[in-house]
């Protein structure tokens, strides 16, 4: 996600390059609008960033304030009328919004939209947020107040980017599930938000801040001004941005994620180590690189490259299917036999979620000659789903859900298995973080993918909730 106010600059084109900084948050679709205050331009596309936009449909993108989205769903099929931003006309003038995350209550406030009379052409919860934001306030409510309405009614993950006629705002909701950063031009010709840091290097901009729980960012002539728009609740940031969802180059806190992912790594080391001996550590590219420098650092065990992925493949985990998952592993991964051959190997990877491609991957290694594999996950079991903006929302998918650390063993085929404890992750993640510079306080997590505890008092059937959520606190 991305939101830019910036004249005498090409919005477009910057927004086209932040997109592509944060393509691996989202690939099947993506979407730019701009404004100049009078009229809003839209383009957007299934596919990659690449694929949607080229140098024809950027140029007729006008104006001095934008808004960017990269689109994964967990909401809403993967069909054009799914992808945002979403643009409508209202009396204030022209209004775009683009979301990450998921709302919890969605159903009940798309009832209510539809009982109002108000149309609605997707399944996404983004279109409610976009019709209740232009309705929120009354009759002459100034954007500010209907963003804190919102804020009052949409309970869920959400971080958005608002264009309207005269600003771009960034809000972001009083859990601070979803990270939104805030930037400037390095020319001093604007501002900028964007979901992960990464996104600013690409078009010339650097990091002030992160915007903290609860907060709403205007962008406009006059530089940019934060508020409070909805008191922070108990702080549960999403632990899988740390663990996988992130670029290891954004920074969360103050701490390169890269960083954190080797002090992950480190702390798998010290409880996890290989009972029969290791003679090298793999990593499963990329994601799984960071940890495995951690742990060969803390293991003493030689740190080596044993696959080899492709870089035209995207991120399996985030394929919108099992099958599109299992295809693309066989693609994406080949093994370098001269490192593996009669090696005893540690293989680290960040985690596993649907088991999809642990079995192939081992598999691969030992069909190249390894003598042993030894599956090292950092994070702990995933096995209860997330209604938060990760595509974890079926329990019957989770592979740890319904088996054993054993029993994974088995079916992926490793010699041994051993994930990560809470406990230690929660170590790595929080004993090394600074205080969060909004609230002077360490940053809290949200764990529900391991815990089955959300920071909700409820999910709604609908959402595909199998037991009772429950309401204890989190890490």
């Amino acid at each position: 996600m991305f939101g830019i106010w910036a004249p005498d600059h090409d919005v477009a084109r910057l927004s086209f390059f932040a997109l592509y900084a944060l393509q691996h948050r989202g690939q099947e679709g993506a979407g730019i609008v701009t404004s100049d205050g009078t009229q809003a331009h839209l383009h957007k596309g299934l596919g990659l960033v690449s694929q949607v936009f080229n140098e024809e449909n950027l140029a007729n993108l006008v104006g001095h304030l934008a808004v960017g989205h990269t689109r994964y769903s967990t909401t809403g099929s993967s069909a054009l009328r799914n992808t945002q931003p979403y643009v409508i006309e209202t009396l204030d003038g022209p209004l775009a919004l683009a979301h990450n995350g998921n709302l919890v209550n969605a159903p009940q406030l798309r009832r209510e939209l539809l009982e109002r009379g108000i149309g609605l052409s997707s399944s996404s919860d983004t279109e409610v947020m976009v019709h209740l934001l232009a309705g929120a306030g009354g009759q002459g409510a100034d954007w500010e107040t209907r963003i804190r309405v919102l804020m009052a009614r949409a309970e869920g993950a959400y971080t958005l980017t608002i264009l309207t006629r005269d600003a771009v705002y960034g809000v972001r909701d009083p859990w601070g599930l979803r990270p939104l950063v805030l930037g400037e031009l390095e020319d001093g010709g604007g501002y900028a938000l964007a979901s992960e840091s990464c996104a600013f290097a690409t078009i010339g901009a650097r990091a002030i801040r992160e915007i903290g729980a609860g907060e709403i960012v205007r962008l406009d002539r006059n530089g940019y001004h934060i508020v409070v728009g909805a008191a922070p609740r108990a702080p549960s940031f999403c632990t899988f941005e740390e663990i996988y969802f992130a670029r290891p180059d954004s920074v969360f806190r103050g701490r390169l994620v890269h960083q954190v992912r080797q002090a992950i790594g480190r702390q798998l080391a010290l409880e996890a180590p290989a009972a029969t001996g290791a003679d090298i550590v793999v990593p499963v590219p990329d994601s799984g690189v960071p940890h495995a420098i951690g742990y060969a650092a803390a293991s003493g065990i030689p740190y080596s490259e044993g696959l080899i992925k492709s870089r035209y493949i995207g991120r399996t985990f985030i394929e919108p299917t099992a099958q599109l998952r299992r295809d693309r592993v066989a693609m994406k991964f080949n093994p370098l036999a001269a490192n593996l051959a009669g090696q005893r190997v540690v293989l680290v990877d960040d985690s596993i979620v649907r088991g999809t491609t642990s079995g192939p991957l081992v598999a691969l290694l030992r069909k190249a000659g390894a003598a042993e594999v030894h599956l090292r996950v950092a994070c702990p079991p995933i096995a209860h789903p997330c209604f938060m903006g990760v595509d974890m929302a079926n329990r019957d998918e989770l592979i740890a859900a319904t088996h054993t650390i054993d029993e994974i063993a088995a079916l992926v085929g490793a010699d041994s298995l051993a994930y990560l404890s809470l406990d230690g992750l929660q170590r790595a993640l929080v004993d090394e973080s600074p205080a969060s510079p909004e609230h002077d306080r360490p940053h809290g997590y949200c764990n529900a993918c391991f815990t089955g505890v959300y920071p909700f008092a409820s999910i709604p059937v609908e959402l595909g909730r199998r037991e009772p959520a429950e309401v204890l606190g989190h890490g």
